[in-house]
């Protein structure tokens, strides 16, 4: 067997690493992972003929000369060389975590602070057990801070995330009812998110948290707090001054200069977002007008609160996912715009659990409390509570055709749902 140990000293000749045989960089490492559909070390050869050095694997049936390294988990193997690189390299990493604005933060969080520092952060969606190794395994000795964001979907899984990633620093962006089919509960939604929590409090790591979530603050006890809020006890404050089309906000460092951003971001629920980045900067000595310069350019990831102009209507496109709490300041955000006429598309919400019918009819519900002009509404979850009120699709492929045959014209249009969804695919009909 291959000991971590020496695969490592093997990876500092080739650090570089891939999970797909299709692509292979020349003298890079495979790792043959298994899937529910295909298991890794049947492409290990093939690996190593497209380029790859070596090939990690756990099917001794499969070894076929020295460059197949074998091993008793390739997952595990990739996990643990992942942790030894980290702990090599011994740079600063803040973990980001959270129920929404995951991807957002991360993203507002790199762009300031890789003002001043070699900044590496996770790529796309690499925010699982498979994606963070891969992302740490990214980290050179040129980086000086890391972002990692984890995601979760079950219990335990950031306390595992946590314990290969180490962060020196955590920031939870929020927790609500989503992944309900794996958490069970809201309270095993803030368990499992503050998993990142209790790293930290065992390793005397330090916190950026949004000064009033009271669900945060009460699994918070004993860090060291970096606050940012609305409160002037912050360690930055900030507010929306406006939200259309992009949100706009004002901010304030412990009593110092107001500053006003003009951000690339739909939607007022992004403040802690943004206030989250403003935090990190001033923590990490970036100056303000470095600060303000990088959040003003930082684009939002594809389908997370964008706005688009089409040449027959404007949209907000907040398609990449979509629970409970999303949705409702999607739809509160939205009904605030002061412009006209407003219609909205919504997806059915994933990952519900036995309570998804009460999740979903909650939400028609909250639709009849504003006056949007239209509201369609597209999936099998929503269509068993709308009953006659909203017309409602059962997918994409029918909606899209309906909007074909119906086309919109003049409007401002929310377009929200979960990401299998796909509501992206309609932008095109509107």
């Amino acid at each position: 067997m291959t000991s971590v140990s020496d695969l490592y000293s093997l990876y500092l000749q080739h650090p570089v690493v891939t999970t797909d045989s299709r692509t292979c960089p020349a003298g890079s490492i495979f790792f043959a992972l298994k899937g529910d559909s295909f298991d890794g070390n049947q492409f290990a050869g093939k690996a190593l003929q497209a380029g790859c050095a070596y090939a990690v694997i756990d099917d001794p049936g499969v070894k076929t000369g020295n460059r197949m390294l074998l091993t008793d988990s390739v997952l595990l193997t990739l996990q643990q060389l992942a942790r030894l690189h980290r702990e090599t390299l011994g740079l600063p990493i803040i973990g980001i975590t959270g129920t929404n604005g995951k991807t957002t933060t991360r993203e507002l969080l790199a762009a300031v602070l890789s003002v001043k520092y070699s900044v590496l952060s996770t790529q796309g969606n690499l925010n699982n057990h498979i994606g963070v190794p891969l992302t740490l395994l990214r980290l050179t000795r040129r980086h000086e801070m890391g972002v990692v964001e984890m995601g979760a979907n079950h219990p335990g899984e950031i306390g595992d995330l946590s314990q290969i990633v180490r962060p020196d620093y955590g920031l939870i962006t929020n927790v609500g009812c989503a992944h309900l089919e794996g958490f069970g509960s809201l309270e095993g939604v803030i368990r499992a998110k503050g998993e990142l929590y209790d790293f930290l409090r065992k390793t005397n790591g330090k916190i950026f948290i949004h000064r009033e979530n009271p669900h945060l603050q009460a699994i918070a006890c004993g860090l060291e707090q970096i606050t940012y809020g609305t409160g002037d006890d912050a360690y930055v404050t900030g507010k929306v001054t406006d939200c259309y089309p992009f949100l706009r906000f004002q901010w304030t460092a412990r009593q110092g200069v107001s500053h006003t951003v003009d951000t690339r971001l739909a939607g007022d629920y992004n403040l802690w977002n943004v206030l989250a980045a403003v935090a990190a900067g001033q923590y990490f000595n970036i100056p303000p007008e470095s600060i303000n310069a990088a959040i003003a350019a930082c684009e939002p990831a594809t389908h997370r609160s964008q706005w688009k102009k089409t040449a027959r209507n404007e949209l907000i496109v907040d398609a990449y996912n979509a629970n409970p709490d999303s949705m409702q300041a999607a739809l509160t955000n939205f009904a605030t715009l002061p412009v006209c006429p407003k219609a909205v598309i919504l997806g059915d919400m994933h990952e519900l659990g036995i309570n998804s019918p009460t999740f979903h009819e909650a939400v028609v519900k909250q639709l009849q409390t504003f006056n949007f002009e239209q509201v369609i509404l597209c999936g099998r979850q929503f269509a068993a509570v709308a009953s006659l009120r909203y017309p409602c699709f059962p997918d994409t492929e029918a909606l899209t055709g309906y909007l074909t045959r119906n086309p919109w014209q003049g409007y401002h249009i929310l377009i929200k749902g979960s990401h299998a969804v796909h509501l992206e695919k309609v932008t095109d009909r509107l």
